[in-house]
């Protein structure tokens, strides 16, 4: 079994869909596709719940109706038999008829989560219309009979294993089944999704769960880059990485892969291939268990840091400041991304300013804290990139007339980071690329 999954704008658009539906055939064997709701899906729907949270009745209406001739026009021009263009429409109908009734009900969290479902469950009916049309055999299986999370909010691997393997069991002799990404059950059995990128994540968690060959992430660009594209002007494909270092770049801002989204695989090993709708034949990226080349990879940048400093009322750092300090940050559920330390202070990084204030007053009985905002991480990633000879001077060689806040040498042997003001993040990258790639 494969599972090969499709972003929303791989289902962008009629043609695209059809695109999907050539290279979901061209792959031999039985396969799971996963599919996103329509490009703009998502976020037209996350309008329409803020417009029904603020009691913008008239919004919501508007935005309402907009998706709903964004739909209308999808389906006339994916589909062409009149008979599977009215069981289109009347699918259409039904899911927008609920959609219109939120704004007539006490609109709450669980209805929000009810309401973000709808892209996934439109998207994947229109695929299987568009494939019955063409006389290609195909399943439906609802991600709500098997796709769940448990009160952690973290996935049920073993609820998704045995449900997941009761419908395949209850559905045999299929080549091709399609379910919805992204969405799933709660511990309430209320629907619940997987948070942003969450197909990324469906996709993995179904590959652990059948025990995959291979899970493939389709999407709009050629595989992971050894930088970010959108910045630096001479990027290429990495062709192969290893679960932790793809993991590293996910973290630290690779946009392609989401960075959960990999660990059921990393657990299971399962190879995950990023590969590109709009050029098929490409290889992408493999990312596999297989750590034999010890070179930099990629470089990453996560923008959005904010860098504080606490430095101790004491000549040297007191038994427990450093537990003190941790402590804070776990009551107000903020993790922490880097941190260096020296006899008398602390500096570490977040990237969630939620509670900032509220930590900030807290540290300031353990000493002098200094925060420093509109930060960037720029992460130097590669199989024990921190032993090679050689690496550290190239680094500091690109990064000569960069300011620096923090480093980080040595917490993993897949990385070096580098805290930087945002501001200095293209000169940096850019630097950074033309010293460590060869790209002759």
């Amino acid at each position: 079994m494969k599972v090969l999954k499709f972003g929303g704008t791989s289902v962008g658009s009629p043609e695209r869909m059809r695109q999907v539906a050539d290279i979901s055939c061209s792959v031999k064997g039985a396969k799971i596709i996963v599919l996103s709701a329509l490009s703009g899906t998502t976020n037209a729907l996350v309008k329409i719940g803020e417009c029904l949270t603020d009691n913008d009745w008239q919004g919501a209406r508007q935005e309402i109706e907009s998706l709903y001739n964004h739909y209308l026009d999808f389906y006339k021009g994916l589909l062409s038999e009149d008979a599977l263009r009215g069981k289109a429409l009347k699918m259409i109908d039904e899911h927008f008829n609920f959609i219109r009734s939120l704004t007539d009900k006490s609109f709450d969290e669980n209805l929000t989560k009810e309401l973000l479902a709808q892209g996934e469950l439109m998207s994947t009916k229109l695929f299987s219309y568009y494939l019955s049309e063409k006389g290609i055999d195909n399943c439906m299986l609802s991600a709500l009979e098997f796709m769940a999370i448990d009160q952690n909010d973290e996935p049920d691997i073993d609820y998704i294993r045995t449900n997941l393997t009761k419908l395949l069991k209850k559905h045999p002799g299929h080549d091709l089944y399609i379910t919805q990404g992204y969405i799933c059950l709660n511990a309430n059995q209320k629907i619940d999704n997987l948070k942003r990128g969450g197909s990324d994540y469906t996709a993995s968690l179904i590959g652990a769960a059948v025990d995959a060959e291979i899970v493939q992430i389709w999407t709009d660009i050629d595989g992971m880059h050894n930088n970010d594209p959108r910045v630096v002007d001479k990027t290429k494909p990495v062709a192969r990485l290893s679960f932790d270092e793809a993991s590293e770049l996910a973290y630290f801002g690779a946009k392609i892969l989401h960075p959960s989204s990999i660990l059921p695989a990393k657990q299971f090993s399962i190879p995950v291939q990023l590969k590109n709708t709009m050029d098929p034949e490409a290889f992408g990226t493999l990312i596999s268990s297989d750590e034999q080349t010890k070179e930099v990879k990629a470089i990453a940048a996560k923008d959005g840091i904010t860098a504080i400093k606490i430095k101790s009322a004491r000549m040297l750092l007191a038994y427990g400041f450093l537990r003190n300090i941790f402590e804070i940050f776990e009551r107000y559920r903020t993790p922490i991304d880097m941190i260096t330390t020296s006899e008398v202070a602390v500096s570490l990084t977040i990237d969630n300013n939620a509670h900032l204030a509220e930590i900030i007053e807290e540290l300031q009985t353990l000493g002098e804290v200094t925060v420093d905002e509109n930060q960037t991480i720029i992460c130097i990633v590669g199989n024990e990139v921190v032993s090679q000879r050689g690496i550290v001077k190239k680094i500091f060689n690109a990064l000569e007339n960069i300011p620096k806040r923090m480093i980080s040498y040595g917490g993993s042997k897949y990385n070096i980071s580098i805290l930087t003001e945002t501001a200095y993040k293209k000169e940096a990258l850019s630097a950074l690329n033309e010293e460590l790639f060869d790209f002759a």
